[in-house]
């Protein structure tokens, strides 16, 4: 069984007993979290769409941790012209553990 559903302006295909790296949550590490916005739902041979999200489906899942990824390097410049410009970027993630998908 697996689901797709929106957090963080971003679709995630979703299975039980997955760990996956979403957008950032305001939620505390062991705090259940629920996503609601369930675009699709297949469980064996049946499959289930939204217009636009599936009514009474919910995924359920436990935060484990928040961090961050890996730093990326942003380097603008324009030739011949003496401008550069080098910037860091490191972006903030949760780390979920799904426990229940709900149809």
């Amino acid at each position: 069984m697996y689901a797709i559903v929106e957090t963080g302006g971003k679709q995630y295909s979703l299975r039980e007993g997955e760990i996956v790296r979403i957008e950032k949550l305001a939620a505390e590490a062991g705090e259940e979290v629920v996503f609601d916005r369930v675009l699709l739902v297949r469980a064996e041979d049946d499959v289930k769409v939204g217009r636009p999200a599936v009514p009474g489906a919910r995924v359920i899942g436990r935060v484990l941790n928040q961090g961050r990824e890996k730093k990326i390097i942003v380097f603008k410049y324009k030739p011949k012209k003496n401008y550069r410009r080098k910037q860091g970027h490191r972006q903030p993630y949760t780390q979920v553990v799904v426990e229940k998908i709900e149809v």
